[in-house]
Parts: C-alpha cells; structure tokens; sequence
C-alpha cells in the first residue's frame, strides 16, 4: 500500500491546490522571461502595436560596442566580486559573536536585521546625508584623525566604493540571521568531542563548523550575488536619481532602467536583460558545481 501510485483523482486534487500559484508564478515570472528572450531578438519592432519587422542579433551587436554598457558591465562585476565576499565575512564573523553571547542575541540580531527591513530610498537619503562633503558624518570621523573631506558622492573614484559601503551594509541583516540558523543547527557534540580530541578553536572551526555550514554559506553566496548584480535601488536614491559623477555607479540594472523607460529602446533593454540573467545562471552553476564537488569530498556530508 505504501508504494501504491497516487489515484487520478489525488494528482487532480494537488493540481488544483497549486493552480493559484503556478498561475501567479506563469503570469508574472515565466511569461515576463520568455517575452524578454523574444523582445531582445527584435531588430526592428513597435513596442506599442506589438509589430515585429525584422529578428536577429543586431541588440547583442549593438551591446557588445556599446561603451556605456560595458562600463555597466565591468562595475556590476567589480561590486559583486567585492560586496559579496565582503559581507559573507562580516556576516559570519557577527553570526559567530552573536551566537557566543547567548543572553544579547535577540537585541543584536534585531539590531542587525533593521536595514533588510528598512525601505531602500529611506536608506539612500540616510547614506546621502552621511556621505555628505560639508557636514557629513563620515567625513567628521575621518577629521578626527587627521584625514581631508572626502567628496564621496561627486568624486568618480570613490562614488563606487560608496556604494559599496552601502549594499554591505544593508546586505548584513538576512545574513547574519541566516548564519545563526546554521550554527543553532549544528550539533554541539562534534564540538566536544574535537575539544576532547585536542582541536584548538580554529581547528574546530576549520573542521566541524565551516564544513556543516556550507550549504547555508552556499545559499548565502548566491543570494548576496543575485541581490547586487540587481543593484538599483541604492544607487538611484544615493545619487538622487543619476547614477553617479560620470557615471560611475551606473550597474546593469540602471542601463537597463535607462534604455527602456528613458531612452524608449525596449529591445536594447530586453537584451541587456537577458546578458544579466546569463550572468546570474552562470554564477548560480558554477557555485552549485562547487558546493557538489565539496560534498563528494567531504563524503557526502
């Protein structure tokens, strides 16, 4: 009986339980996907009457020589290859304070969770306002050791590092909670016993912890990835709707932003979309790919 295959009349009574669902999910995620896929194919097209003269890889061409998209390209990646490793550390570095000191945890990771929660323009003026030359917060810390204003939100070479700051830390938040998940999951005994066995702490660490915590860390690499390859919110608050001195914030979300609600260029839009989703697959694979080589070596733990 327990291997009995599930009646007609079961499989239609599941269906109709997610059919709410697989619509909302078709409508509003599959459907918007595959029409971007056909949009950036669309050489020559009347987005308002929906007329489709000519298809091919003009859109891609036309991306590929295109200056402005390129440096959208190239800081896009350098805030992911940055912001994420940066606050994955910091995140597990926290986590691990956090979950020593058991009787503060509740009012830290409340205290930590704030921005995840907190809207992101509010958090864009607030970051503006700190940021400022003349009376930044910022800038008086580092006059008290003696270093010069810096003009962090008009000056090309440090309006990304800006942001930077920012999308760290408002990425710590769901971070941090996630790690402790990790950790609170963990059974203490491999610890006791490494303990008895001698380990020091980083051992124990290197050993017990970080291994069991790699699914979790895995999760968290990718979606930190996701969330700043999809950088616009912070960048059209914290430059007040610009995307930096010349510039220099610009992301592929903002082009894409640009090309179709400013400029009116959809199928250029649609097809920097598409290069975004390939690069988000493609790092999405390749971190699966090594979570998967690290569980054969660790033997499937």
């Amino acid at each position: 009986m327990l291997n009995a295959k599930p009646s007609v009349k079961s499989t239609l009574k599941a269906l109709l339980y997610l059919a709410p669902f697989l619509i909302i999910t078709g409508t509003f995620a599959v459907w918007p996907l595959i029409h971007a896929f056909l949009m950036s194919s669309y050489t020559h097209y009347n987005y308002y009457t929906n007329q489709v003269s000519a298809i091919g890889w003009g859109n891609f061409i036309t991306l590929w020589h295109d200056p402005t998209f390129q440096l959208a390209c190239r800081n896009t990646l350098l805030l992911v290859l940055v912001v994420m490793p940066t606050t994955v550390l910091l995140s597990l570095l926290i986590a691990l304070g956090i979950n020593r000191s058991r009787h503060l945890a509740g009012f830290f990771r409340t205290i930590y969770f704030l921005p995840f929660v907190t809207s992101t323009v509010a958090i864009g003026l607030v970051w503006n306002w700190l940021f400022r030359l003349d009376g930044g917060l910022l800038n008086r810390f580092l006059g008290c050791f003696g270093i010069n204003a810096i003009d962090w939100l008009n000056d090309p070479h440090y309006a990304l590092p800006a942001l930077m700051v920012v999308c760290v830390w408002q990425g710590l938040g769901i971070n941090i909670i996630l790690f402790l998940a990790g950790l609170n999951h963990i059974d203490q005994r491999y610890a006791v016993i490494a303990t008895l066995d001698g380990a020091s702490p980083w051992q124990r660490f290197t050993n017990v912890t970080w291994p069991l915590l790699l699914p979790i860390t895995i999760l968290i690499v990718v979606n930190t990835s996701i969330t700043n390859f999809k950088v616009f919110d912070q960048v059209y608050a914290l430059f007040h709707g610009t995307a930096g001195p010349s510039n220099a914030d610009l992301t592929l979300m903002y082009y894409l932003y640009q090309k179709f609600y400013v400029e009116n260029q959809f199928t250029l839009a649609a097809a920097s979309g598409v290069v975004l989703f390939v690069l988000v697959g493609g790092l999405t694979l390749l971190t699966y790919g090594y979570y998967r080589h690290r569980r054969r070596q660790l033997g499937g733990r």
